[in-house]
């Protein structure tokens, strides 16, 4: 029995491996058939966006979307842009991922009204095709060097220096993509800038078109030519389009670097810090604040920072301290409140960006900030007049009933806190059994009390 259940198992087996063999061999022959057919029926486009500062996060999320694109070899990768520039370090990952592109890669201005300012325009003109959409500018690709977010004046010979090797950089890959160079080089040199016709007549670009839908019409068929300089036809008769978005962390860091983010972040910190101080042992706000000022310091390496701004933040903070130790009816409360919503305005301040703490957000972190400075202070100064509730310290000042009589050099007892206590008597007078004490001082095991004078026997 057991060895015809054996046979049955090693034919159950035999079969099913055939018919996965059978299956498996009809699936590989219908395979490229069916490749082919999508093939031909779609072509994939993958579209990506740079939609402000160009920066370390954004970078790494352009280049990580055009190595997927090649991963999943696909027809074409969009670039659709709106920035007024950013990092010069960003900017060079993201053209060296489109020179290094297999895929060929397109870069478009879009939509109406956008512009690729500064480092955009470098990215504009690596790509195989460069197009704007009407109504766009690009240009204005003069490099600045700044400080505490405010450009500085630099030595003439260093201005050269750089001025040349951004233009020599830009020179390197637009005379391979067949465009205007010396053109190219007057964006850095004289920061020109240029409408979308403007670049169209001068080469600089290649397409002008209003959609992403006409853009994809225009260069199906269209052949280019790569930057290794070989010639390429594109096709794209039934584009589909792809949109790849940020990851869930590149989301979270580009929401870090926004300047409301890291201000609320900075105060976060400082406030939870500061609760820790005051009132140890709650570890909660201190865990919060130390991870708070951590994501803080991540963006500020990112960002202009202005440091007018952080000192007129830190001038706040000593204010709402000084306010809850000194009764000044509010005016350095007040003061406070008005020097980190300046300090705010001004922490972040960048002519390439434009950008900085909202109004709504300085006002709407800095009142509860100073409510909360100035409870948490006047708390700390309140508890020290507190008379001490532990240890033998609590039981100075309180009143006892003398149970064996105080009689010095001997020591007596007393009653106090529900305790019976040894007491010698301060100044060496006698205490009579019965009589009111009270302890002025702990020394051990010992009180040493004093007579409570009633105003009958201070009478007598």
């Amino acid at each position: 029995m057991a060895l015809r259940s054996f046979r049955c198992l090693i034919l159950f087996v035999c079969v099913a491996a055939g018919s996965f063999l059978i299956f498996s061999h009809s699936a590989v022959a219908q395979s490229p058939s069916a490749a082919s057919s999508s093939s031909a029926a779609a072509s994939n486009v993958v579209e990506l966006h740079i939609d402000g500062e160009i920066e370390p996060i954004l970078a790494e999320y352009v280049v990580r979307g055009i190595s997927q694109a090649n991963d999943r070899h696909a027809s074409l990768v969009l670039i659709t842009m709106n920035t007024p520039g950013g990092l010069d370090t960003s900017m060079r990952s993201i053209i060296q991922a489109i020179l290094r592109s297999s895929v060929p890669v397109v870069t478009y201005v879009y939509p109406t009204g956008s512009r690729a300012a500064s480092a955009g325009f470098f990215i504009l003109l690596s790509a195989d095709i460069a197009a704007m959409s009407p109504g766009t500018e690009t240009g204005a690709a003069s490099p600045l060097i700044e400080l505490g977010g405010q450009p500085v004046q630099i030595d003439d010979t260093l201005r050269k220096k750089i001025v040349n090797d951004a233009t020599a950089y830009l020179r390197a890959y637009t005379s391979k993509r067949g465009r205007n160079s010396d053109l190219a080089a007057t964006a850095v040199t004289d920061a020109k800038a240029f409408s979308d016709k403007e670049a169209l007549d001068g080469k600089l670009i290649d397409i002008v078109t209003a959609s992403r839908e006409d853009l994809l019409a225009k260069l199906d068929g269209r052949s280019i030519t790569r930057f290794d300089g070989t010639t390429l036809q594109l096709a794209l008769p039934h584009p589909v389009i792809t949109a790849l978005d940020m990851t869930s962390r590149e989301k979270f860091l580009s929401r870090i670097v926004q300047p409301d983010a890291f201000f609320i972040l900075l105060i976060i910190g400082v406030l939870g810090l500061y609760a820790e101080f005051t009132h140890p042992g709650a570890f909660a706000p201190g865990v919060m604040g130390v991870i708070a000022l951590v994501l803080a310091l991540f963006a500020m390496h990112m960002l202009p920072i202005n440091f007018a701004g952080l000192l007129l933040i830190v001038v706040a903070l000593v204010l709402f301290v000084l306010e809850a130790k000194y009764p000044t009816h509010g005016v350095l409360g007040v003061g406070g409140v008005v020097a980190m919503v300046l300090g705010a305005l001004f922490l972040i301040d960048s002519p390439l960006t434009g950008m900085g703490v909202s109004l709504g957000a300085a006002l709407g972190v800095a009142i509860p900030c100073a409510a909360i400075i100035i409870i948490l202070m006047r708390l700390v100064l309140r508890s020290r007049t507190w008379k001490q509730s532990t240890g033998k310290e609590e039981l100075i000042g309180e009143v006892g009933e003398v149970t064996e009589a105080v009689e010095p050099p001997e020591v007596g007892m007393v009653f106090v806190h529900g305790e019976l206590w040894r007491a010698t008597a301060r100044g060496g007078e006698e205490i009579p059994k019965g009589a009111r004490v009270r302890v002025k001082k702990v020394a051990g095991l010992t009180l040493e009390v004093e007579l409570v004078k009633t105003p009958q026997s201070a009478s007598s």
